[in-house]
């Protein structure tokens, strides 16, 4: 009797793990998902799809009560502005009475005007001056004039301002090189993807410098978040290659007393595609500076094998749960409800088949739970490693533009631009602003590189 008891109950497991990929697979594909857009993909009528979604009203929203109309926010007051008045002509402000109008105010109101790109050229005209008198003694002339102004790509005419927008077009927008060949030629410009692909690597040879200070401050900080994601090289053998990314502090600038002295840097890192532990410690261990605060993650063994002070996340450990389950992760914010959590994690393991869905988000949760449990130790730390996780979404959708790098080489440099307009992003600065600003300036040999650091460089416009 007990074998058939044993029987019947080793046949109910089987028919839950043959169910459980059904569910799972339902519940992708039905079920809500707060991790994805509603029309992601849907990039061709991308116009139809959002004209039903609730936004801010403008003025001219007629149709909208005037209960729901939400006010409209005013256009940034350091745009350059054009000024023009309406008025009336000199025989409307005749009154009928005889007598003349006085003006008593004025209404206005704000349009937004778009001037498209302007491309200009500037011509460096250097001044030669020679001595005459010396031309006719017959000695030696004394030349003189002015020396070649500093360039970012010498003897090339590309200005910072034009490697500023093709750099944020590529690495921000994520623009392929083809389609902005594509909209030079419109001005009548010959500008081919082999010029603008050496340019991006030499730009990117010009910030390395400003790539390794970041570093170094980046490992002084106390808490750091990172995450891996895959690339394809060409000109490697492996299927997948991997580009790491570090990040501490807040995406944008922002007045949370734990973020007080923080500096917002986000460095991506690839170390020839690996995704070995020795790409982490590599990292976070220079000449110089040695990192030793924490390091949140997910559950990958490389960091495990790099940081003794890791924490873990538990966006991760959730997502391995579906439906009721889900339930036992809503408020962890206590060490009182994680012990309860901890007793049902206890219990369960010894219930659930290890081979289901649910007995391997027990077991990952369990394995994890020394990292889990640590964010209660600092209240620096995050309750997941989201930061990371957003930080390395623009290189994942540029990605899809670009598919793959050609050679390493290519992937460190674009792991160093990428790492500019992020960190820059996360400062509060216009990347474009800020990248031309520093092309300018590590244009010239004796750049002060810490006056460029994103949160202390000056980005006055004249």
């Amino acid at each position: 009797m007990a074998s058939q008891y044993s029987e019947i109950a080793e046949l109910k497991q089987s028919v839950q793990r043959l169910l459980e990929p059904f569910r799972l697979a339902q519940q992708q594909r039905f079920g809500a998902s707060s991790e994805s857009h509603n029309y992601q993909g849907e990039l061709f009528n991308e116009a139809e799809v959002t004209l039903d979604e609730p936004e801010e009203s403008t003025a001219d929203d007629v149709s909208v009560s005037p209960k729901k109309r939400a006010k409209r926010k005013p256009l940034p007051k350091d745009l350059p502005r054009e000024i023009i008045t309406h008025d009336i002509s000199e025989a409307d402000k005749q009154c009928a009475c005889g007598h003349q109008l006085t003006l008593m105010e004025q209404d206005s109101s704000e349009k937004l005007k778009f001037v498209p790109a302007q491309i200009s050229v500037i011509e460096h005209v250097r001044l030669k001056y020679s001595c005459k008198h010396c031309d006719t003694k017959g000695t030696q002339a004394n030349i003189k004039q002015a020396p070649v102004p500093a360039s970012p790509i010498p003897k090339g005419f590309a200005t910072p301002s034009l490697l500023s927008q093709l750099i944020t077009s590529k690495y921000q927008y994520a623009l392929p090189l083809y389609r902005q060949e594509t909209l030079f030629k419109q001005y009548g410009i010959e500008l081919s993807r082999q010029t603008m692909s050496d340019w991006m690597m030499k730009s990117a040879a010009l910030f390395k410098p400003l790539y390794d200070l970041l570093h170094q401050h980046l490992l002084t900080q106390g808490v750091l978040h990172a995450d891996e994601t895959t690339l394809k090289v060409i000109n490697d053998e492996r299927v997948k290659s991997y580009m790491w990314v570090y990040c501490s502090g807040a995406d944008r600038p922002s007045l949370e007393p734990r973020y007080k002295g923080v500096n917002s840097i986000v460095l991506y890192d690839y170390q020839d595609g690996s995704r070995a532990s020795t790409c982490v410690s590599g990292f976070l261990a220079t000449e110089h500076t040695v990192f030793n605060g924490y390091l949140q993650v997910d559950g990958y063994a490389a960091y495990q094998r790099a940081n003794d002070k890791l924490v873990g996340c538990w966006a991760h450990a959730r997502r391995k749960f579906k439906v009721k389950e889900r339930l036992y992760f809503r408020r962890t914010h206590s060490s009182a409800q994680l012990a309860t959590l901890k007793q049902w994690l206890d219990k369960s393991v010894q219930q659930v088949s290890k081979q289901s869905a649910l007995g391997r988000a027990i077991h990952y949760t369990i394995n994890q739970w020394p990292k889990l449990s640590r964010y209660l130790e600092d209240g620096r730390l995050n309750i997941d490693n989201n930061r990371a996780e957003r930080a390395v979404k623009p290189f994942v959708i540029g990605r899809k533009n670009w598919l793959f790098n050609h050679n390493h080489r290519g992937a460190e440099a674009r792991a160093i631009l990428y790492s500019i307009i992020e960190t820059a992003k996360a400062n509060g600065l216009t990347p474009f602003d800020y990248i031309e600003h520093c092309l300018e300036q590590l244009s010239h040999p004796n750049c002060d590189l810490s006056s460029l650091l994103p949160w202390r460089v000056k980005l006055g416009k004249a």
